[in-house]
């Protein structure tokens, strides 16, 4: 619906989420906004609920609240807002965030959920509001200004194309753009790269994930990502909580070899997680795992009728960054997994996200053919 296409006499009601039942109203919006979106994947309605339950080792550091707008006595958006004491460690005592917007295209709905998210993040002494954040950067964040033509990968959000109009006529200005690459698994490795990883091979050790030994590889990976990632843009430290929780989901649905480790010297290096894209099947479930979505879920991965995947995580320890040993690093971990994929039925991937400013990965990803092909944007405003 267009603003210009409002009834007249329409009014607008924002309401916080505070009961059982609003959160259900909250987790629904989504299937409002994007009835007409062929594009859209619906979220597992249980996975939702537990995501914005006490349970979320998000809020052992972080606060929220919710809110959904109602007009005409229906749903037509919903936003949240946070503050999360990790972010303001580092960042300064006076930043928050919003997150998980969805709206209808209409000015005066939108900018009756951003008042209110502002409001509440204003009385927690916040100036510099950035988002949207689903509900940190470790998880979903930015809307997608680019690329609506083709339906998003596993925990990558959507949006519709005016999401960014509308927050830029609330003085939301670009803070920072997120790139998502797309490659063929059987593409072909550059010279260069090669050369690299022989010259190395002696001293690096690739292995996969051990999984007898879980808990101390999560620990691992989450050490590495954390070191490697420590001085990019926005970087929030994973807790050991929330990155047992992202291991518990892991675990369930990856082959170990999806899960590729570096060592030097006996010592873990970098790493790189792939996953199959469950979009393929959640398109189909529309948010419901009973009766038969949890089966449909599981023949496909069984039989290996996926076709495509992400990697959503990747990193090699800062002291190896700008070397070409960690180059090397680098290029070994982002070739391990081909095979695997290739064993599996997957044909491409997503890579995703990366810094636009990030010079070397995306030359990287250049280097052996992948296609740039979304565009996420996060916005920011001093209240």
């Amino acid at each position: 619906m267009n603003t210009h296409d409002k009834p007249a006499g329409s009014k607008v009601t924002v309401r916080p989420v505070m009961s059982y039942r609003d959160m259900s109203k909250f987790i629904d919006v989504p299937w409002h906004i994007y009835a007409n979106d062929p594009l859209w994947v619906p979220p597992l309605r249980l996975e939702r609920r537990f995501h914005f339950s006490r349970f979320n080792p998000f809020f052992k550091h972080g606060e929220w609240q919710a809110w959904v707008a109602y007009q005409n006595g229906q749903p037509v958006g919903r936003i949240s807002a946070q503050i999360d004491t990790l972010h303001r460690e580092r960042y300064g005592a006076d930043t928050g965030h919003f997150g998980l917007l969805e709206c209808i295209d209409d000015s005066e709905v939108f900018a009756a959920l951003i008042l209110n998210a502002e409001a509440w993040l204003a009385s927690r002494q916040t100036r510099h509001v950035s988002g949207p954040f689903n509900l940190s950067i470790n998880q979903e964040c930015g809307i997608l200004v680019d690329g609506f033509d083709t339906p998003p990968v596993i925990m990558m959000p959507h949006s519709p194309r005016w999401y960014g109009r509308l927050l830029e006529e609330q003085g939301y200005l670009p803070a920072k753009d997120l790139l998502a690459y797309k490659v063929r698994v059987d593409f072909e490795i550059p010279r260069v790269m090669q050369v690299m990883i022989n010259r190395f091979s002696s001293k690096i050790k690739l292995r996969t994930l051990q999984r007898n030994n879980f808990d101390e590889e999560m620990e691992t990976l989450r050490d590495i990502f954390n070191d490697a990632w420590s001085d990019n843009w926005g970087f929030i430290p994973f807790t050991r909580e929330e990155f047992a929780e992202l291991g518990t989901s892991l675990r369930l649905l990856l082959p170990d070899e999806f899960i590729q480790i570096a060592e030097v010297d006996g010592k873990a290096a970098a790493f790189m997680v792939s996953l199959p894209n469950l979009n393929e099947v959640l398109i189909e479930l529309n948010g419901n795992l009973f009766p038969f979505g949890w089966l449909k879920m599981i023949k496909k991965i069984r039989n290996q009728e996926i076709r495509t995947g992400r990697i959503p995580l990747m990193g090699v320890r800062k002291q190896f960054h700008n070397t070409p040993l960690g180059l090397a690093l680098a290029c070994l971990v982002i070739d391990a997994p081909r095979q695997a994929g290739i064993a599996r039925g997957i044909e491409e991937v997503e890579m995703s996200w990366i810094l636009e400013d990030n010079v070397a990965m995306r030359s990287i990803l250049d280097s052996i053919g992948s296609e740039q092909y979304k565009r996420y944007r996060i916005y920011g405003k001093t209240l």
